[in-house]
């Protein structure tokens, strides 16, 4: 069994307190995409991952604000491979589930442009005053 694999399964059994996040993306089904917690890529075991929207979500801990270079490292790895990476702070997740969701919903649904954007040189003059 490839390391990651075993690695992927070991943390689901063993769940952080932010994963519950994946239960509501579960129980939402967020624009009818799925995710999986805890999915190998390449040699890497991400925390959420929704393959058809190409969207990983990692969740934080404290351990992080001191590998910064290793968690950039990874980032570039996985977006190397067309993945989009949001991360979220294990804090953000706990206090503020539903602002997180709503930022991944945004994420996989960007709002669509103004039906009426400004003429471009309206645009120009309305950046410059201020």
């Amino acid at each position: 069994m490839a390391p990651a694999i075993s690695t992927a399964r070991k943390l689901r059994r063993y769940q952080t307190d932010a994963e519950p996040l994946w239960f509501k993306l579960r129980d939402r089904r967020l624009l009818g995409l799925k995710f999986r917690r805890q999915m190998p890529v390449d040699k890497y075991v991400v925390d959420l991952c929704c393959e058809p929207a190409r969207l990983i979500i990692e969740l934080d801990g404290g351990q992080h604000a001191e590998r910064s270079e290793a968690d950039c490292i990874r980032r570039a790895a996985l977006e190397t491979r067309g993945y989009l990476v949001l991360r979220f702070w294990n804090n953000d997740v706990l206090s503020n589930i539903e602002g997180v969701v709503e930022s991944i919903i945004d994420t996989l649904n960007p709002s669509p442009p103004h039906p009426n954007p400004l003429p471009s040189g309206e645009r120009e003059r309305v950046r410059t005053r201020g």
